[in-house]
């Protein structure tokens, strides 16, 4: 069964963050020291970025959205992220330099 969409997208990661209930997946953590991110960056996109409901999917194998979050951080570097929910915690799944 296909689990329904999040409404308030954002809503939910600042509530995630807040909790402390998230988590970087292995290709998220290696996409991050690939691209010299810093997490610190993450989390600033992740709370002042836009949702971007078009570059959203939804993935059969793991039956759960992924959402994209676009932003800035404080040094002007534009980033994309890319994030699911299973039942407990946010995943971030993987982190885009949209500079390169």
């Amino acid at each position: 069964m296909k689990r329904p969409n999040i409404d308030n997208i954002l809503e939910s990661i600042n509530t995630a963050i807040s909790k402390g209930k998230y988590s970087y997946t292995g290709h998220a953590n290696h996409r991050i020291k690939q691209r010299e991110v810093t997490i610190l960056e993450v989390k600033e996109v992740l709370l002042t970025g836009h949702h971007e409901k078009r570059k959203d999917s939804y993935d059969e194998e793991w039956k759960s959205w992924n959402y994209s979050i676009k932003g800035r951080t404080i040094d002007n570097r534009l980033l994309r992220v890319v994030l699911a929910f299973d039942e407990n915690n946010m995943l971030i799944i993987t982190v885009i330099d949209l500079n390169k």
